[in-house]
C-alpha cells in the first residue's frame, strides 16, 4: 500500500486507465478502518506502539533510476534535480533526512504516524506503508527489514507483519481496468496497491490535496 510513508499525503486519488495489461495489475482495495480494528483485535501491544511510536522509513537510492528495483527511482528524479544542495532543500521540506553515501544517498523519514484519525468519519484509520517497505523494498542497495522500524528505531517483529500482509489479503477487493475505466479513491477510507501484471499497462494517476 503506498503514499502512507510521507507527512503530506493526498487525500483523493484519481486513476485513469490509458493502456489495460494483457493480464493482472488489478488494483486491490481495502477499508482502512477494518484493518486498523483487526490488528487492534489480534495485535493490541504492537498497535500502541504504534500509536505511541509511529514509524521510520529508510531508503538507499542510486543516483540514476534502477527498473530492476521495485523503488525505482534514483535521488535525481524522486527530487527532480541533479543538484545535492537542491535535494537536500527539497528533503528538508518534508522533514526527510538525507545521509549521502559514495553512490547515492540513504534517505530517513519519521517518525511519522502509522494511525490516524479519520475526522470525517469519526474513527481511527490503518494509514501506513509498513507492509509495502518490510516485504518489498529490497534491491542491491535496500534490505527491507531495515526499511521500516517503529519510530524510536526498534525493529517490528516479523511474524506480526506477515499476518497484517495476509489480513491485507484477505480483506481486499482487487478491481480490473479496462482501458478508459476511471477510479476515485479516498485515501482516508481505503488503502490500494497493485496486483503484478504483464505488460503493457498504463494507468495515470492524479493526485489531489
Amino acid at each position: 500500500m503506498t503514499l502512507q510513508q510521507v507527512p503530506e499525503y493526498p487525500s483523493k486519488l484519481f486513476f485513469f486507465c490509458e493502456v489495460e495489461p494483457l493480464n493482472g495489475g488489478e488494483t486491490p482495495i481495502v477499508l482502512s478502518h477494518v484493518v486498523y480494528e483487526r490488528m487492534k483485535e489480534k495485535y493490541p501491544d504492537f498497535v500502541q506502539n504504534l500509536e505511541e511510536h509511529g514509524l521510520i522509513y529508510t531508503r538507499v537510492l542510486g543516483e540514476d533510476d534502477d527498473p530492476s528495483s521495485p523503488i525505482g527511482r534514483g535521488w535525481k528524479s524522486t527530487f527532480l534535480t541533479k543538484e545535492k544542495s537542491v535535494a537536500e532543500e527539497r528533503a528538508a521540506k518534508l522533514n526527510m533526512k538525507l545521509e549521502w553515501t559514495e553512490d547515492g544517498v540513504k534517505t530517513i523519514m519519521g517518525p511519522i504516524p502509522a494511525i490516524k484519525f479519520d475526522k470525517t468519519r469519526q474513527r481511527k484509520i490503518w494509514f501506513n506503508s509498513m507492509v509495502a517497505a518490510y516485504t518489498g523494498w529490497e534491491d542491491a542497495r535496500n534490505d527491507p527489514v531495515k526499511a521500516v522500524t517503529f519510530g524510536n528505531g526498534k525493529p517490528l517483529p516479523s511474524h506480526v507483519i506477515y499476518d497484517c500482509l495476509r489480513t491485507l489479503e484477505d480483506e481486499s477487493v482487487a478491481i480490473p481496468w479496462q482501458k478508459g475505466d476511471v477510479l476515485l479513491i479516498d485515501n482516508l477510507a481505503v488503502l490500494h496497491s497493485r496486483r503484478p501484471f504483464a505488460s503493457p499497462r498504463r494507468v495515470l494517476a492524479s493526485l489531489c490535496k
